[in-house]
C-alpha cells in the first residue's frame, strides 16, 4: 500500500505580505493558529499562498520557515510545481533539502503538454525532489485536465501517493477512485469534501481552513468516524461561507476575510486586487452569519 501523507483537512495557507516581502512573524502566528485548531497538514506556497508571484528565494524561504516553525507537529507539503519542468525540478530538490514532507505538483499551465510530456514532467520533478508527491489537478486554473490514463500510469510510480482533485467533477473523482484504489484522493474543493470522502477520499486541501480550521477538520473527522449525517450537516451549514470565499478569484476573498477577522495578513499581490463592493458585502454577511466578525 502507498503511504498516506495525512488524513483530514490540510490548509492551503495564505502568505502574509508586507510591502517588501513575507511577514514571517504573521506566518508563524497563522501556523500556530492552524495547529492549535487541529489542522492536519500545512500546504505552503500553493495557489492560495500566491506562489506565482514569489521569486525563488522568497518561495524557498517560505518553505524553510514553515518546516522550522511546524517542527514536525504535522506534515508540511510544499508547492513546487511549475510550467517549466527544470524550474520545478529546482524547487522540488530544494524543498527536499529544506525538510518538506511531500510535494504538491500542479500540471503545467499555459504551455500545457500532451500525455507523454505530462508523465515526463511529473517524473522529472519527482525525481529531483525525491519525496512523496501529491498530483494537483485544477483545470480551471491551468487549462488542462490530467487524463485518467495518465493518472493510472503515474500511480504505478512509488512517488505518486495522492491527488488533489479540483476539477469539480465528482464523476471524474469516481473514475480515479475505481481505477486507482491505492491512490489517496483529497478534495480540492471545500464544497465537495463529503462527496469526495464518500468515494473513499481521505480529506481536503482547503481554503476554508484558513478561517475555520477546526470546523473543516471536523467535517473530515466526523465522516471518518462514521458520523456521516453530522459531517454533511456541517458541510452544508458552511456552504455560503465556502461559496463566498470563491465569489472572486482565490485567494482574494480568503485574504480579505482574514483581514476582516483582525488577523492582518496584509495585501494581495498584483494582479490580484480588492474585491468588488457587491462581493465584499456578500463575504461580510457570510462571516457574520457564522460569528467570525
Amino acid at each position: 500500500m502507498k503511504p498516506v501523507i495525512f488524513e483530514g483537512a490540510g490548509v492551503a495557507i495564505v502568505t502574509p505580505f508586507t510591502e517588501t516581502g513575507i511577514d514571517f512573524d504573521k506566518l508563524g502566528e497563522l501556523i500556530d493558529f492552524q495547529i492549535e485548531n487541529e489542522t492536519d497538514a500545512i500546504i505552503i506556497c500553493g495557489t492560495t499562498g500566491e506562489a506565482a508571484t514569489m521569486p525563488d528565494k522568497e518561495h524557498l524561504s517560505a518553505i524553510e520557515y514553515t518546516v522550522n516553525k511546524v517542527a514536525g507537529r504535522i506534515p508540511v507539503i510544499a508547492g513546487t510545481g511549475s510550467n517549466d519542468t527544470v524550474h520545478g525540478m529546482h524547487l522540488s530538490s530544494e524543498a527536499k533539502r529544506l525538510g518538506a514532507d511531500a510535494l504538491l505538483l500542479v500540471t503545467p499551465y499555459y504551455n500545457k503538454t500532451n500525455p507523454k510530456g505530462l508523465i515526463a514532467h511529473f517524473d522529472a520533478m519527482a525525481s529531483a525532489g525525491d519525496l512523496p508527491v501529491i498530483l494537483y489537478n485544477v483545470p480551471g486554473r491551468t487549462g488542462m485536465n490530467i487524463p485518467l490514463d495518465v493518472i493510472k500510469e503515474l500511480n504505478k510510480r512509488d512517488y505518486c501517493v495522492a491527488i488533489k482533485e479540483a476539477s469539480g467533477n465528482i464523476s471524474y473523482v469516481a473514475e480515479i477512485a475505481a481505477s486507482c484504489p491505492d491512490l489517496t484522493i483529497y478534495s480540492g474543493n471545500d464544497d465537495m469534501i463529503v462527496p469526495v470522502m464518500s468515494l473513499g477520499g481521505k480529506g481536503v486541501i482547503s481554503v476554508l481552513s484558513n478561517i475555520m480550521p477546526k470546523e473543516t477538520h471536523d467535517i473530515c473527522a466526523l465522516y471518518a468516524q462514521g458520523q456521516v449525517k453530522e459531517s454533511a450537516a456541517l458541510q452544508l451549514r458552511l456552504l455560503e461561507v465556502i461559496n463566498s470565499l470563491f465569489c472572486e478569484v482565490n485567494p482574494i476573498p480568503v485574504k480579505t476575510a482574514l483581514n476582516l477577522m483582525g488577523m492582518n495578513v496584509g495585501k494581495l499581490r498584483m494582479p490580484l486586487c480588492d474585491m468588488a463592493d457587491k462581493n465584499l458585502n456578500r463575504l461580510k454577511a457570510a462571516l457574520k452569519d457564522v460569528g467570525l466578525i
